[in-house]
């Protein structure tokens, strides 16, 4: 039976029994900060056990996309060395929210298992927990599974949770007998680590929630939540004892040896790729991108150690990208959301493999030469030193050192990177998050409401110290009691404007949160003295704060006009938004088109142009989530949060300053995309004043080309057109005069060829001759010589060009590709080609003489 029909046969059989399909969750949690990633098929019910979420259902089952490589479940490191560990898997599930509990539960398993599958029941094994005394008698005197079959197991084995917190309560396993040529025991002996008994689903019984003190709870509904590993139920069913022996890690694997050049499909390597494609695949499917913290920084682990593996195959040139088309055909029927990301999937892989690749080769140099050392321990800084320089992740090396039987030394290796740490911190400059310590009252901010509030400075800082005073033309930090000053946040910039009492006037230029609840003013005494204590008028600089709310306010728009033209996949990585212009980066693995940059700015405009009033709300934060208030990726918020829409288009988390309508907007005009990293574009655009403003500069240089041209603006094209056949006909022209130039040159240069062991070597330098030239001279000369080896050169610009040509008769001996190199490193580069002829280039032209008059030696030890 095939993993694809398991899985079905599985929903299908819950279906029948009153149970809801319910689609896999994405692999980040949706607002979950406890976890890192899905790791198990009841993550997305989390809220339904806890009674916060009425589903419209109270019976679920589903086929749940899991990882486990990184934070408390993580399964990465064992990933190539046991049957069963994978970061990417499938959790068959089903659940119960207060309806059918531990009866029906077990009743289900052991029909499906037994009926269903057609398992023969003396191959099944029952564990329990030590003082689940209910689940036990159903088990002995309902079933009939016999006495000697089930064990009771004490701890964590067999009492699940999720997290340190949450759902949780004791749980039965149900185990497979591989049979006596397997080694190992029953589950709850000495020996049940063993591969003969393989625990295939877990019944977990919810009847607790566990909070941060770790007192458990009775929960309000007991609930069932269970789980099925997939692809170790796949592997009873095909008679297999390895999971990477299934019909799905078969194909995969057979894959990655087609790209590797692997003959030995029982290589471990080969299984790890398997392995790791899935897993980083439905990764980059479910947005998250490589990078260097948090989920993109297991994903770049991943993918590099996928990438290892190749390399340790002989693979060195990018070929892990290419399994995705496989993935795709194996489990695009399930889960069509990888067939539709596949492209974007494709590329963020190739380019992660092409930024690895630049480094691998030296990286590994560097370990391999370190572990050939008598000592059986890899030192920490070594270890940091693959870190830091060649990017390779910490298990990565620990990897490649536990296949030699080598010891790493994780201690050394923090010690290295705090090291590090202290030197950047030393190395740092003030600023005002840096330097600024503060024990008084919160700031009050009256912001949103009002751009001028009377209020008392509580303290004021110069270069990091507290004072108590400052003259004019100190430049310092103020912190006050109340004010109307948005401090910078989620992407926007603080405000600026001014601070005054009858003593002085203080020019903010600057103001930020220097503790999370304190709003430091930075800038500049203009007139008089400021002192703590003093009552001071805060006043915003209106016309920026606006241009700051025009540009904000569009970036909100932005947002959601890119997920509308191009998908559902982006998400906000990144933004600055002042006065001037708004900066958006986000997910998206390639350039955005003229044609998609117009649609965007069509609908951006549209929603200005609609003149919607633009709503503020408080809310809790789950609410919010439910009525489809957009949060950003990893961002952290609080119970309540601040949600502000724009009619129907776009509704999101943020504590900004915005305009009233989004006709205030005036207009939205995109100036750049760019690509600022693997997976990340950057728009970025103006609006109103600016957007004007940018207008009428790109009016202004249309009319002056046009006046250069002696053109009106509508024939620009045109001329422009005329002017570039113009230059083509020329560059063709010089061309052929230059290889007619070289030509006749290389006629007169036959002549100087010198005789070496029966050979002609001739190695010149040919003024104004290109790449073009030099390749024709070379023809002719080859042609006319006979049996000869040429070098040719010509330099323009501060550059060398070089090109070796060698005879088919010398080739035995002379290899025009290291012949071009023997010149090329003396004028500072390298090259390269065929035996016969090659190309090379260099940076110092002075030298070229001399390294061509050292040919004819060179090429005379090469005949001897």
């Amino acid at each position: 039976m095939k993993s694809s029909e398991i899985r079905q046969k599985f929903l299908d059989y819950f279906a029948s029994h009153g149970h809801t399909i319910v689609p896999s969750s994405p692999l980040v949690p949706g607002n979950d900060p406890t976890l890192l990633f899905t790791n198990a098929g009841m993550v997305q019910f989390k809220d339904a056990f806890l009674g916060r979420d009425n589903r419209a259902y109270v019976r679920a089952t589903s086929s749940q996309r899991c990882v486990r490589a990184g934070g408390k479940h993580n399964d990465l490191e064992n990933v190539g060395y046991t049957a069963r560990h994978h970061t990417f898997f499938e959790m068959l599930g089903n659940f119960s929210f207060g309806d059918y509990f531990k009866r029906n539960a077990i009743q289900y398993a052991w029909e499906f298992l037994t009926k269903e599958l057609n398992i023969p029941a003396e191959k099944l094994w029952v564990t329990v927990y030590v003082e689940d005394d209910e689940a036990a008698d159903i088990w002995l005197n309902e079933i009939g599974v016999p006495a000697d079959r089930l064990a009771r197991i004490a701890g964590s084995d067999n009492f699940w949770q999720m997290g340190d917190t949450g759902p949780c309560g004791p749980c039965t396993e149900i185990f497979y007998d591989h049979g006596p040529d397997v080694a190992g025991g029953p589950p709850g002996t000495a020996d049940a680590d063993g591969d003969r008994y393989i625990e295939i689903w877990n019944l977990v019984f919810m009847q607790y929630n566990r909070d941060e003190s770790g007192t458990l709870n009775p929960l309000p509904k007991p609930s069932v939540d269970t789980g099925m590993g997939l692809e170790r139920i796949s592997a009873v069913m095909q008679h297999v004892h390895s999971n990477y022996d299934i019909d799905l890690f078969q194909d995969l694997i057979k894959a990655a040896a087609r790209e590797t050049g692997a003959k030995d499909l029982a290589n471990n390597s080969l299984k790890v790729i398997a392995d790791h494609i899935r897993a980083c695949s439905f990764l980059i499917t479910d947005g998250v991108i490589p990078g260097n913290e948090g989920r993109g920084y297991v994903l770049r682990r991943i993918i590099r150690r996928a990438i290892r593996h190749g390399y340790k195959l002989g693979q060195k040139q990018p070929f892990f990208h290419l399994l995705v088309e496989d993935l795709a055909k194996a489990m695009g029927v399930a889960y069509p959301e990888l067939v539709e990301a596949k492209e974007r999937v494709i590329s963020v892989l190739k380019q992660e493999e092409e930024r690895f690749a630049e480094t691998l080769e030296h990286g590994m140099g560097v370990l391999e030469t370190a572990m050939k050392s008598e000592d059986k321990m890899l030192d920490g800084e070594t270890v940091f030193k693959l870190y830091d320089t060649f990017g390779f992740p910490l298990d990565l090396t620990a990897d490649v050192a536990r296949e030699r039987g080598i010891t790493v030394d994780f201690a050394g290796f923090q010690n290295a990177m705090q090291m590090q740490r202290e030197r950047a911190r030393a190395a740092s400059k003030f600023t005002m998050k840096g330097g600024v310590e503060f024990d008084g009252q919160a700031t009050e901010f009256f912001g949103y409401d009002t751009l001028h509030v009377d209020g008392h400075i509580l303290a004021i800082y110069k270069e990091g110290t507290q004072v108590n005073s400052i003259d004019v033309g100190d430049m310092a930090v103020i912190v006050l009691d109340r004010t109307p000053f948005y401090a910078e946040s989620g992407g926007q910039v603080g405000d600026c404007g001014e601070i005054a009492s009858s003593g002085g006037t203080f020019t903010v230029e600057d103001t930020q949160k220097i503790q999370a609840e304190v709003f430091g003013h930075k800038g500049v005494l203009k007139t008089g003295k400021l002192s703590v204590g003093d009552t001071v008028q805060a006043q915003v600089d209106a016309a920026a704060r606006s241009r700051a709310a025009y540009n904000h306010s569009a970036t909100h728009l932005l947002h959601s006009a890119l997920r509308k033209v191009l998908g559902s996949h982006v998400s906000q990585k990144g933004s600055l938004v002042d006065q001037s212009r708004t900066r958006f980066d986000f997910v998206h693995n390639e350039p955005v088109t003229a044609d998609q940059i117009k649609q965007i700015e069509e609908l951006v405009n549209q929603e200005i142009r609609r003149n919607v009033a633009v709503e503020t709300r408080l809310m809790k934060h789950d609410e919010a989530i439910k009525h489809g208030a957009m949060a950003l990726f990893g961002e952290k918020y609080g119970d309540e949060v601040r949600v502000v829409g724009m009619g129907d288009f776009s509704t999101e988390l943020c504590g900004g300053t915005h305009v009233k309508r989004s006709g205030d907007i005036g207009l939205f005009k995109i100036i750049s995309e760019s690509g600022v990293a693997a997976g990340i574009r950057r728009v970025e655009a103006v609006t109103g004043p600016g957007a004007l403003e940018y207008v009428q500069q790109q009016q202004q240089q249309l009319q002056d080309v046009a006046a250069s041209l002696k053109a009106s603006p509508q024939e620009i094209t045109q001329k422009i057109g005329q002017i570039m056949d113009n230059v083509k006909s020329l560059e063709k022209e010089l061309s052929r005069l230059k290889s007619k130039l070289a030509a006749s040159q290389g006629d007169d240069l036959a002549g100087s060829a010198v005789e070496v062991s029966g050979a002609k070597v001739l190695a010149v330098a040919i003024d104004g001759a290109d790449a073009t030239a030099l390749r024709e001279t070379m023809d002719k000369l080859k042609d006319k010589l006979k049996s000869c080896a040429v070098v040719l050169a010509s330099t323009e610009g501060g550059k060398v060009t070089l090109i070796a040509g060698v005879t088919q008769d010398l080739t035995a001996k002379v290899k025009a590709g290291e012949l071009v190199n023997f010149v090329a490193q003396q004028v500072g580069g390298k090259g390269g080609g065929r035996p016969d002829m090659a190309q090379a280039g260099g940076t110092e032209p002075a030298k070229l003489p001399q390294a061509l008059a050292g040919v004819a030696e060179w090429v005379k030890g090469k005949m001897a």
